[in-house]
């Protein structure tokens, strides 16, 4: 009897990318797309950098790069190279037909992982319109020299070319897909309505992808969106209510975690979502604290917010993984948490800033209370007696605002809350 392995072969990858002195290193920024390409099911057998001004226009590294890699893939038996920047056609061409092997870029594969990660149907269809319009811009092939001649000698026969064809089923394909995420987007802005109306406070939580946004949203209102430890573990966006202990009501709304070097067919085909957090009272942005790279994740989420044109709306910082940070940026084995880690970083973040640990419940209290003062910039307060005939004003207070205190007396009931300002008529 013969055992065979039926466990499933990863694919062997090795990471590229060019050091040009941005923000983030080229080694940083690897270790990313690392974490990335493990999600995606492969394997990382090695890793090339070359320090240049710019990527090489034809085939993204140099010559003397590419006879490196070729041996890299030989010594490893690599089947595949991923680069950390979105290619060109004709660097990706170029690159794959020098190494012989599949060549894909950072866009390629973080649209894998979201083909395989999306679970709503508007999800599957903004994955869909996102990798149509990327492969829209990278079809290469005869399709430049037949559109140049334009009729006669080579364009007559059986019809269009391959090429052609592809571009014209794709342009087809992201018309009909339009139309359809257009409906949705419709049902979402009848839903945000009905919200908005409510005068319930919304709170969209922001953050890069695996800060722990979707455990604090289980934490805060017992939902059950999925939670991994793994980048981009949900794509679809979740809006939940909580009632705090002090009678007051929070609609979160769970976003898209964002990434360094975000595609922008990815930006475009989420804006809808993403834009979710425009319409939120207060943006609550999730930062992994544990991770060395936190503070250039916080300028890639702050930076996102601005090309959505997100700005001018209270923040709360939320520094998450407490349980794990040893020191801002260095993880440690899950255990008690050191108030010491908070020293120092407060006072470099003009936003409130709040420290948690979403997994351990850990400062939860105190998000809370955070959420409760700021959400109050916008309240008044309200001491006042209301006859036993207007329960209706008293429903009104216990909805849009928070019911501090309700006594029964003889002459009525008197009621100590909080009330957004525009409401006070419907209680005078």
């Amino acid at each position: 009897m013969t055992i065979t392995d039926t466990a499933e072969k990863k694919e062997k990858v090795i990471l590229v990318a060019i050091e040009t002195g941005a923000d983030v290193s080229a080694s940083a920024s690897l270790d990313e797309l690392g974490d990335l390409a493990d999600t995606a099911g492969a394997m990382t057998v090695g890793r090339l950098i070359q320090v240049r001004e710019a990527p090489h226009p034809g085939t993204y590294i140099g010559k003397g790069k590419i006879e490196e890699l070729k041996f890299m893939i030989t010594e490893h038996g690599a089947e595949s190279v991923i680069c950390d920047d979105e290619l060109s056609p004709a660097q990706m061409s170029n690159l794959g037909d020098m190494l012989d092997v599949k060549v894909i870029d950072r866009t390629v594969l973080i649209l894998d992982i979201f083909a395989s990660h999306a679970r709503s149907g508007e999800g599957k269809l903004q994955v869909e319109l996102a990798q149509l319009r990327y492969r829209s811009s990278h079809l290469v092939g005869m399709g430049k020299i037949m559109s140049r001649l334009g009729g006669g000698i080579g364009t007559r026969g059986p019809g269009e070319t391959k090429l052609e064809t592809d571009r014209r089923l794709i342009r087809d394909r992201i018309s009909v897909l339009n139309k359809r995420l257009r409906s949705m987007v419709q049902n979402r802005e009848i839903k945000r309505s009905v919200r908005s109306e409510s005068n319930i406070p919304t709170v969209a939580i922001v953050g890069y992808t695996n800060a722990g946004k979707s455990t604090l949203m289980n934490y805060l209102t017992g939902a059950d969106v999925l939670s991994e430890d793994k980048l981009f573990a949900t794509l679809d966006t979740t809006t939940r209510s909580m009632e705090t202990e002090q009678g007051q009501k929070f609609l979160f709304t769970d976003t898209v975690g964002f990434i360094n070097k975000l595609p922008h067919t990815l930006i475009k085909a989420f804006r809808s979502t993403l834009e979710e957090a425009g319409y939120a009272d207060i943006i609550m942005h999730v930062v992994d604290l544990s991770n060395p790279a936190y503070e250039d994740q916080m300028r890639v989420v702050y930076d996102t917010l601005k090309e959505l044109d997100i700005t001018g709306k209270p923040i709360l910082t939320v520094f998450n993984k407490m349980d794990i940070v040893a020191s801002p940026g260095v993880k440690r084995e899950p255990g008690p948490v050191s108030p010491k880690v908070s020293e120092g970083v407060r006072d470099r973040y003009a936003n409130e800033t709040v420290f948690i640990s979403a997994g351990e419940g850990y400062g939860v209290d105190e998000l809370i209370s955070k959420l409760i003062g700021i959400a109050d910039d916008g309240m008044i307060g309200i001491e006042k007696l209301f006859g036993f005939d207007e329960a209706g004003k008293i429903n009104y207070i216990r909805t849009y605002g928070r019911l501090i205190e309700e006594k029964y007396l003889e002459e009525g009931i008197m009621v100590k809350a909080r009330i957004p300002a525009d409401g006070m008529h419907r209680i005078e």
